[in-house]
C-alpha cells in the first residue's frame, strides 16, 4: 500500500492537538461531563455550563476579548453570516458596504446576498501584491457606508491586512469593522481589546481544534445593532439558539489556550521551516511567489509555476496541497484571489499553495523541495 503523501495544506484544517482531544473526550460519554448545559437545575447541566464558560475564558484571553463578547457558532462561515446579516437587519435601512475582491466565499457570498436586498456594495480591487491597503479603504468609504468586511490573513496567500489601522479609519468615520480571523490565530496577535474592531469570526479546526465550532465577537458598538439569524430558546444571549456541543467548544477553548504567539519559540521554527520551503522553491526555474513577499504569515505559500508542461495532479502522490481554496475545490474554477491578482486563467491554474504547520518537519520541507523539483524538471522536458 503506497504511503500517505506528506501534508502540506494547514490552511484548509489543521490536525487535531492529542492535548486538545484528551479535553474533549473528558466530555463524551456516560462517566464524562455530558449534560446539557442549559440544564441548570442539576449538577450534570451545571458541570457541563462550567466547562462551556472556561473554554469562553480561554478564547477570549487569546484574543483580548471579555469572555461575555463571545458567541458559540459551527465555525467562521456561520461567524461571518451572522455578522453581516446580524448587523444588516439590526441597522434595518440598506446602506453601503466595504469588502474586496479577495475574501473567503463565506464573506462574498453573504456580501451577494445583502446586495440582492438592495444594500450597495464596494468590492476592492488590489495589485499585485494582493494588499488591502488602508488608503483604499479610506477612499472607498460613503456617507452611508455602515459596515466593512475584511480578512485578517488570505486564506490563499497568506498575505496579512492592516486591519488595527483600517479600524481606526472605519470608526472615526462611524462605521462598524467586521474582520474575518479564521486563518490569523496563533499566527498575529491579536488584541480586541486594543483594537478598532466591531465584530471578528473565529473558527477552531485551522488552529488544531475540532470542526464544526466557532465563535464571533461582538464588540459594545456592534452589540445593540446585531440580530440573532437562529431562534429557538434564546440561547447565547439571544444572538444563537441551539444547544451548545460541549465537547466541541471545549476542544477550541483548549485549542486556543495552546495557540502560539508571534515571537515564542513554535513560531520561530515555523519562520525556519518556511524560508527553507520558500528559497528551496523559488530556486527552481518558473518558480515566483504569489502575493506581497514581507507582509504575510510565515505558514502559507502561493506559487505559480510557469511552465505549460506542469500539472499541479503530478504533485499529488507525494505531497496533500492545494491548487485553490477549500471552499472552490469543488468547482475546479480558477482562484478569484489570484485573478484579482493580475494573474490570468493559466498561470491561477498553474498555482499551488503548500501551508506548513505545528507537526511540520524540516524532512518533509526537503522532501517537498525534491518532489517539485522532479515534478518541474519533468513538465519542463515534456515541452522538448
Amino acid at each position: 500500500m503506497p504511503s500517505a503523501p506528506l501534508y502540506f495544506d494547514y490552511a484548509a484544517t489543521t490536525p487535531v492537538d492529542d492535548r486538545v482531544i484528551e479535553t474533549m473526550l473528558a466530555c463524551l460519554g456516560r462517566q464524562a461531563n455530558f449534560g446539557n448545559p442549559a440544564s441548570s437545575g442539576h449538577a450534570y447541566g451545571q458541570a457541563a455550563r462550567n466547562a462551556v464558560e472556561q473554554a469562553r475564558q480561554q478564547v477570549a484571553e487569546r484574543v483580548g476579548a471579555r469572555a461575555d463578547e463571545l458567541v458559540w457558532t459551527s465555525g467562521a462561515t456561520e461567524s461571518n453570516n451572522l455578522a453581516l446579516k446580524g448587523i444588516a437587519q439590526g441597522i434595518g435601512e440598506p446602506g453601503h458596504l466595504i469588502t474586496s475582491q479577495l475574501e473567503h466565499k463565506a464573506v462574498l457570498d453573504t456580501v451577494a446576498e445583502l446586495e440582492r436586498q438592495g444594500w450597495a456594495v464596494t468590492r476592492l480591487a488590489v495589485d499585485a501584491s494582493g494588499l488591502i491597503q488602508p488608503e483604499a479603504v479610506q477612499a472607498a468609504l460613503q456617507a452611508d457606508t455602515r459596515l466593512v468586511s475584511l480578512m485578517a490573513v488570505n486564506n490563499e496567500l497568506g498575505t496579512v491586512t492592516d486591519f488595527a489601522a483600517i479600524g481606526e479609519r472605519v470608526r472615526a468615520h462611524g462605521a462598524l469593522l467586521h474582520v474575518d480571523a479564521a486563518q490569523a490565530v496563533g499566527k498575529l496577535a491579536i488584541d480586541l481589546a486594543a483594537m478598532a474592531v466591531d465584530l471578528m469570526s473565529f473558527s477552531a479546526h485551522k488552529a488544531y481544534g475540532p470542526k464544526g465550532i466557532g465563535a464571533l465577537y461582538v464588540g459594545p458598538r456592534a452589540r445593540e445593532l446585531m440580530r440573532a439569524q437562529m431562534h429557538g430558546g434564546g440561547h447565547e444571549h439571544g444572538l444563537r439558539s441551539g444547544t451548545l456541543a460541549t465537547h466541541q467548544i471545549v476542544g477550541m477553548g483548549s485549542a486556543f489556550a495552546l495557540a502560539g504567539q508571534p515571537g515564542d519559540s513554535e513560531h520561530q521554527r515555523i519562520e525556519h521551516l518556511s524560508r527553507r520551503l520558500r528559497d528551496g522553491l523559488l530556486a527552481l526555474p518558473a518558480v515566483s511567489l504569489n502575493g506581497c513577499d514581507t507582509q504575510r504569515i510565515a505558514h502559507t505559500l502561493n506559487l505559480c509555476i510557469e511552465s505549460r508542461g506542469f500539472n499541479s495532479a503530478a504533485l499529488a502522490s507525494e505531497l496533500a496541497l492545494s491548487t485553490t481554496s477549500a471552499c472552490n475545490s469543488a468547482s475546479n474554477a480558477p482562484s478569484h484571489v489570484l485573478l484579482a491578482l493580475g494573474l490570468n486563467e493559466s498561470q491561477a491554474r498553474n498555482s499551488v499553495r503548500l501551508s506548513i504547520g505545528r507537526f511540520s518537519t524540516e524532512a518533509e520541507v526537503d522532501k517537498a523541495i525534491e518532489v517539485f523539483a522532479k515534478v518541474t524538471a519533468q513538465a519542463s522536458m515534456a515541452l522538448w
